[in-house]
């Protein structure tokens, strides 16, 4: 093996290491909005693919670059929907409508018409 394949593995697992060390400190109920939040900004693996695209000079690498462009493309939707779901549920929620005043009852004098008393129950007449 060469040297610049060693050094780029052992990059690659310290990375990895360092990469589980800090999401298994994260809390649970931050872990979702933070990769949310992570994969929305993969954005640069667009970039990576467009740029893949551009140096493909063969059938294969075109191929590669439509995947990866698909998947890139996939995963920066996929993350600000998440975080859009997420956001709302911090949002507060509007205030009830309040419930109709009661109506208030007609006066006798506003109608211009005598009053009369409903009869109650259990009274003599």
């Amino acid at each position: 093996m060469s040297t610049a394949l060693v050094t780029d593995l052992t990059i690659f697992v310290l990375a990895l290491l360092v990469g589980i060390e800090v999401i298994g400190k994260v809390p649970a109920t931050l872990h979702t909005p933070l990769m949310s939040a992570a994969n929305s900004i993969h954005g640069i693996v667009l970039a990576g693919a467009l740029l893949i695209g551009v140096t493909a000079h063969t059938v294969v690498g075109y191929i590669l670059a439509f995947v990866a462009a698909f998947f890139a493309a996939a995963n920066v939707v996929g993350g600000y929907a998440v975080t859009g779901r997420m956001l709302k549920m911090f949002r507060r929620k509007a205030a009830p409508p309040a419930p109709p005043a009661p109506a208030a009852p007609a006066t006798a004098a506003a109608n211009g018409q005598q009053a009369v008393s409903a009869p109650q129950e259990g009274a003599r007449s």
